[in-house]
Formats: structure tokens, sequence, C-alpha cells
């Protein structure tokens, strides 16, 4: 059940993100442009299996229009990640990825995210017990080129020998955060890798893509299988559409309400003031957005939301151009 193998290369999906790849996100970006395939937010793997359950399992919800969906899980004990690849298999999710690349503090210390870039060992354990507990799911891992260097040449090789359906590469290290451009001569050395192991593992490329149209172009750059695209998404729910509506004013607008108005039915337990970020991304580039967005920054309903973004009858779209 490699769903990988079925899709049409290059393969161009949506970058899983902390308090962006919500169920609410995912169902606005589905229906408006969707990628090739979905990924959750990170969920933490000890989490479910503890006192957490009951709110990290409403991170895990996802309708059928996100197929194929990916569940991602962080943990540092094997053990915790098998028995979560098994609940994604039980809660009918299509793959199972590990996040081996999350650069914050609070989960490093926690032995999970890029902490597993220093403990190759470990990570294949966590590999291993992922693909038992996923049965025929495909397993996948996304990580960073190192931790403070360019450790590809004994990171990859590593976590290639348990054979995991795709390896997605961010094309910075640990310690680089987001603070530096991707270096994308890396993933390309990458399938060089994958290709001398004589590898069956899918190497996606992270970092930097502004569009899909720039996607492909870094594929033909790296020969890599796939691009995993991140920040552009925002305010631009029609990234990955074939034929993408005009980015007018009023339609950024409409969904920007919808997308609230979602977020607000799936995830009450949730701060409101999480859409905020998204409010930065809607609301920009024509006149009189500063002063919007600024409403909606202290807006708390999502009726509020709905009532201020109504366009005044004056308002004249700028020209597309």
């Amino acid at each position: 059940m490699n769903f990988w193998r079925n899709l049409q290369r290059p393969i161009m999906v949506l970058a899983p993100m902390a308090d962006v790849t919500d169920p609410a996100f995912r169902r606005i970006v589905a229906k408006y442009g969707k990628p090739d395939v979905l990924w959750t937010e990170f969920v933490s793997a000890d989490g479910l299996f503890s006192s957490g359950y009951d709110v990290l399992i409403k991170e895990l919800e996802f309708t059928e229009p996100e197929r194929p969906i990916v569940a991602q899980f962080f943990t540092s004990d094997p053990n915790m990640m098998g028995k979560a690849a098994s609940l994604a298999r039980q809660l009918g999710f299509d793959g199972v990825d590990i996040n081996m690349g999350c650069p914050d503090k609070h989960i490093v210390r926690r032995g999970g995210g890029a902490h597993l870039i220093k403990c190759p060992q470990l990570a294949q354990e966590i590999i291993r017990a992922a693909q038992q507990g996923a049965g025929d799911l495909p397993v996948s891992v996304k990580t960073r080129i190192g931790w403070n260097k360019n450790e590809l040449e004994t990171l990859l090789p590593a976590l290639l020998e348990p054979e995991p359906a795709l390896i997605t590469i961010h094309a910075r290290t640990r310690s680089e955060m987001s603070s530096v451009p991707a270096r994308w001569e890396h993933v390309k050395r990458a399938v060089e890798i994958r290709n001398e192991q004589r590898s069956n593992t899918f190497i996606f490329g992270n970092g930097d893509v502004t569009s899909v149209a720039d996607g492909l172009r870094k594929v033909v750059e790296t020969g890599c299988d796939g691009v995993m695209i991140g920040r552009a998404i925002f305010g631009n729910p029609w990234l990955f559409a074939k034929q993408p509506p005009a980015n007018l004013p009023q339609m950024r607008l409409e969904v920007l309400v919808e997308h609230t108005k979602v977020y607000a039915e799936l995830l009450p337990h949730k701060p409101f003031a999480i859409m905020k970020k998204h409010y930065q991304a809607y609301v920009t580039g024509w006149a009189g957005a500063k002063e919007l967005r600024g409403k909606l920054m202290n807006a708390k309903t999502a009726s509020a939301v709905a009532s201020i973004s109504r366009l005044p009858e004056w308002f004249v779209p700028p020209p597309v151009i």
C-alpha cells in the first residue's frame, strides 16, 4: 500500500507546520488548491498515550477530500513511535511521517525532532518501530542536512538503511533554523547518495520554495522526486491549484472568513489568536489592508471577523497585473 509509487512525479506536497496545517486549514487547502499529498501538524507520540490524548487526537481528524494524507509524529522513544504509527493505521491515514528536523528547543530537549540527527542509531530504531506499527502503510522521514554542519554523507546512509518510503531533506542545518537561504545543492547530493546506495527511497527537497513553478525548477536542478512547500501557502490556499483564480482582495477576504469559521467549529479548544498569523498573510497588498489587519487582530470571534471583513461599497480592487 505504498501510495507514493502510484503518484506521478515530480510530487508536490504541503509541509507539516505547527499551528498551521491543522484540520481547519487542511480543509480549506483541499477545497481551493489541493497538493498531491497533505500532512498533519506534527503530533507528540508521547502525548497521545498520556493525559494529552483527548486534545491531540483532534489534530488527527481529517476528511476524505484531504487524501492522500500523512500523519506526522515526533518522539525519542521507538516504542511510542510504534504505538503512534499503529494508531495512524487504525485511524485510516495513508502514511506515517517521522519528524527528525524540528529545531524547536523544547522538542530537542526531549530528544525529538532535530535531536535525532545526532543519534543515527536511535533514528533507525524509531524508523523500524514506525514501520512495524504502521503495517502496510509507508513510513517517511523529514530531517535536515545536519546539526551544526552538513552531515549528509553519514546521516543519510543511516536513514536509508531501514528503507523508508521517502526522506524529505530540509536544506539547512538545525543551528541555521531558517536564518540563511536553503542550499539546494545538498538536496542534489542527497539524491546522488540515494542512488549510490541503490535505495528505492524517494528524496524530496524543502526550503524557500516560493511556488509550484519554483519547485519544478528545483526538481530539474536536483533530480529529486518531489518538493515540499511550506511558508508560501500563507494567505494563498490556491498555491497548488492547477488554475488558480485571480487573487483579488474580495476572494481572499471571503476565504479568510470561511477559514476562521471552520477553525472555530473544529478547534474550539485552541486559542483563537492562532488565526492571526493567517490574517497577516490574507490581508496585504492593497490600500487599506493595514487598517483592516489592525481590526482583525483585535477580533475574538468568527462572527466578529466576518463583520470586519466586509469590504465597503466604495472599495475598488487594484488592477490585476
